[in-house]
């Protein structure tokens, strides 16, 4: 099945020399940030092409675009649009040569992409099934080390208790056969990753609303086999008891957190490390792009953290890059990460509609 959408010319895109506030984005020494990409409306998740390709998908515009960096000056020259028309299209992976795109009730699949920029290709519909809310319904998606694609679906609420397919991350086949859902209890995940050497799923979830500001945290958690599940809607956290749908001893049914991060961070992309460029110590640890908080009377998140790793036990949970909230004032939301084949990591801001590049020049360690 294919469907039909008008494509905009391609875009000359001149980064801008600077951001207003990229002077107050804090790091650990050695390391800087740079802006990769302006005038990237609403830039949300990304996907690396073979060819260095960056494919950015948004939420609330319809579009997807490409970002190429032709001269190799560490910013995107050139800016494409690949798709338009769609219904929050949050999602993007690519994979084998074709780009899928998770839109609000389908996936689609341009084939052949990196070599068609200027051209893109019909988008072909491969699941056309998931759910028509929209209530968390922007979808992540990514291909696992099985070959299956997985796509989240958020609960289509604040809290409630609406069964398969919401509050899961399910996969199917890239021909768009074998729907199933993989892990369950999850509210709303928009950012998961597999462990560089036990290719279990790792995955971040945000928390209900309407417990205070302080409650519940959000979570990164991990799921060492399929059929697990992970609490909502009747545990937050590993230790909240939903006041609803929770009762005595909720929590100790249910797979809890690997780490409990800030209530109410808005935690979305998740990486492990496993580039050259960043010291040795961050290779194969968990970095997390929290979008921040929406209705906490003191707003908090608005950055990206580090959480170390011993095996599968969290040690650490701490900042790694942040700034983006001045006092209560926002000025960025980081979305998604991405690193690049030269160990450089990517983070996309669709409060900023830009597109920053992290990189480490300090001692090696």
């Amino acid at each position: 099945m294919q469907i039909r959408i008008a494509l905009a010319a391609l875009t000359f895109m001149l980064p801008a020399a600077t951001w207003a506030g990229m002077a107050d984005i804090t790091l650990p020494p050695g390391f800087s940030i740079q802006l990769f990409a302006d005038d990237v409306p609403n830039a949300r998740s990304m996907t690396l092409g073979a060819t260095g390709v960056i494919y950015v998908g948004t939420r609330k515009d319809d579009v997807v675009y490409a970002l190429r960096d032709t001269n190799g000056d560490g910013r995107a020259d050139r800016r494409h649009v690949v798709a338009r028309g769609l219904d929050m299209p949050n999602g993007v992976v690519w994979h084998d040569g074709d780009l899928f795109i998770a839109e609000n009730e389908r996936i689609l699949r341009l084939p052949d992409i990196d070599d068609r920029l200027e051209d893109p290709p019909e988008p072909e519909v491969i699941y056309d099934a998931l759910p028509d809310e929209t209530h968390h319904g922007w979808r992540f998606i990514d291909i696992g080390p099985d070959g299956w694609l997985y796509v989240a679906i958020g609960a289509p609420c604040n809290v409630c208790d609406e069964g398969d397919p919401f509050a899961s991350i399910a996969r199917l086949r890239p021909d768009g056969s074998g729907f199933e859902v993989y892990a369950r209890g999850i509210r709303n995940s928009v950012g998961f990753t597999w462990h560089p050497k036990t290719g279990e799923l790792w995955f971040t979830d945000n928390g209900r609303d309407w417990l205070g500001d302080d409650l519940p945290p959000g979570e990164l958690n991990r799921a060492s086999a399929a059929g697990q599940h992970f609490g909502y809607p009747y545990c937050h956290g590993g230790e909240v008891v939903d006041p609803e749908f929770g009762d005595e001893g909720a929590c100790e049914r249910y797979v809890p957190p690997v780490q409990p991060l800030g209530p109410h961070v808005a935690p979305l992309g998740v990486l492990f490390y496993t580039g050259g460029m960043f010291p040795a110590e961050y290779r194969n640890q968990v970095l997390i792009a929290e979008h921040g908080s929406w209705n906490r009377s003191q707003k908090i998140g608005y950055r990206v953290t580090l959480v170390r790793l011993d095996g599968n036990r969290a040690t650490d949970y701490r900042p790694f890059a942040s700034g983006w909230l001045e006092g209560q004032k926002v000025r960025g939301r980081p979305v998604d990460l991405l690193q690049l084949n030269d160990g450089s990591l990517l983070v996309s801001d669709d409060h900023a509609d830009v597109i920053y590049r992290i990189t480490y020049d300090g001692p090696v360690s």
